[in-house]
Order: C-alpha cells, then structure tokens, then sequence
C-alpha cells in the first residue's frame, strides 16, 4: 500500500489531517487509519480526519467525509469540513469564491471571506437548521418532545437541565455560571455516553456574557476535551438564543479563540471563522 500524504490544518486549535480521497483508496478500515494516525503519541495527532473528493454530482463541487479519533464517522464537523475547504483553496483546487459541500448530513456552502495570512483563511460558512425534537436529536424520550428546552437530565442521581438539539451531531447544552465551580470534563465525559442517547452527544458547557457574547467548553462526542468546535460552537449560540439569553448574532468564545455565529430568519445558521495550514506529512507506517 502506498503512504498516504495528508496537510494539517486547524480551526482556533481544533486540528484536522486532511488527507485526498485517492490517497486512502487501499485502506480498507478508515475508522482504525483514523484512530492510529490521530493518535497524539504514536501518530500524527489531530481531533479527526477530513477525507476530501471532487464530487460526482452536479449539486456539490466536493464531498467530504470526517472520522473522529476513536473510529467513529461523524455526521459533520464545523471545524473539520473548514479545515478541507482551506486545504483546497491553499492548494489551489479551488479559487471560486463560493464552494459547494457534501457532507453526511446534506449541502453545506462555504464563502472565503479573507485570506489575513498565507495559509490562514477566513470563511463565512452556512452549517444547515437545528432541529429541537427529541427524535430528530436523537434522544430517548416518552413520549417525544417537540423541542428539548431545560430537560431535567438525571446525572448522576442529580437533574441537569440542559438544551439539546441536531445541529449535524447530536448536542447537549447546560448552561454555567462560572465553568471552574464545575467538573464540567467529569459531567461531560458522562453525559456523552449517557443512555438517553443512542448516538452519544456533543457536550457543551455555556456562560452566557451578554445578549452579544457566549464563552463555551467543550467535550467533544468520539474526541473528548477540545479547544472549539464549528457544530458545538452553533449549537450553544442557538441554544443561548432559544433560551432567550441572546441575540441571534452572536460572538462565541473557546479556549481556541472566536467565532461569529448568525441565526438567519431562514433558519439557516452560518458560523464564521478561520482555518490555518500547519504541516504536511506523510504517513509511513503503511
């Protein structure tokens, strides 16, 4: 088998190895070639694998698949797909100002905004609509709830109200007064997997500001702890928003840095932020 060649990029800290479809042609299990080539000691390290290929349709320009680093396919990644996009724009694949995505959960369009530095783009980028019901998100509830708003969510023999909804993943919202009067990577860690649901979850942790500015801390569904994320980032906002504790226009704050996200009146929330080109490599261990 040939030794796959794959760039490094990341979204404020949230790393992708993005890696040309035709370069893992002979893999046959890209769950376990994503778990060892993320692996942080023993591989190149990242948060996932953003595997890109010039579409087959008419309706996409490019399709891109994203795997965590346990194995596992996401159904979209925020930072990952930004991560791809940039990698085709640096390497010049594409220079259109508009690019056309397919992704696991449908036709995601991305606007290149700015190039601030050689190998650092900016993108305004259209993620699709939340859905708020239990059986879209999924979640186990009897009978099913229309929207997920302050659910009691017993953890650990305790109610947490969270927010949740299907924004690409599943999401968990809760929101914090203060993220160190709480073991929030203990809850995180816990609630992803936690039975009510069926798919595990994104957990996400928000302090809200003001109406204008949302901080977050992530644990991420098949990662863990991450410094942002482009679908976690969108899914607090709305949460904030639907909560009536913000504006749908908001600055969203990680320990990455920050993203701007935009509830549209269509529906459609559009996140914008940047991705960076750090290194390419190839991989050797066949």
């Amino acid at each position: 088998m040939k030794s796959p060649q794959f760039t490094k990029f990341h979204g404020l800290g949230n790393d992708y190895l993005v890696i040309e479809a035709e370069q893992v042609g002979e893999v046959a299990d890209l769950g376990e070639f994503a778990r060892r080539i993320c692996n942080r000691h023993y591989g190149a390290g990242g948060d996932g694998i953003a595997i890109i290929a010039k579409a087959e349709t008419g309706d996409a320009d490019f399709n891109c698949r994203i795997f965590n680093p346990d194995g596992s396919e996401a159904g979209l990644s925020g930072n990952g797909t930004r991560c791809a996009v940039a990698y085709l724009y640096y390497t010049g694949l594409w220079t259109k100002e508009q690019l056309r995505l397919s992704t696991r959960t449908g036709l995601k369009r991305y606007f290149l905004r700015e190039e601030p530095a050689p190998g650092k783009f900016l993108f305004e980028s259209e993620l699709g609509q939340p859905k708020f019901d239990s059986q879209s998100i999924p979640m186990s509830i009897r009978p099913p709830l229309e929207r997920v708003i302050r659910y009691p969510l017993p953890v650990d023999g305790e109610p947490v109200p969270i927010t949740a909804m299907q924004m690409g993943n599943p999401n968990c919202c809760i929101f914090v007064d203060d993220f160190d009067a709480l073991n929030w990577r203990k809850m995180g860690k816990a609630i992803e997997v936690h039975p009510q649901f069926p798919d595990r979850t994104n957990v996400v942790f928000v302090r809200v500001v003001q109406r204008d500015l949302i901080e977050l801390r992530i644990w991420e569904r098949g990662v863990g702890e991450t410094t942002a994320s482009g679908t976690c980032s969108c899914a607090g906002a709305v949460a904030a928003m639907i909560n009536e504790k913000a504006d749908r226009d908001v600055r969203v704050m990680m320990e990455g840095g920050e993203v701007r996200i935009n509830w549209r009146p269509d529906g459609e929330v559009v996140i914008t932020g940047t991705a960076e080109v750090v290194y390419s490599g190839q991989w050797l261990q066949g």
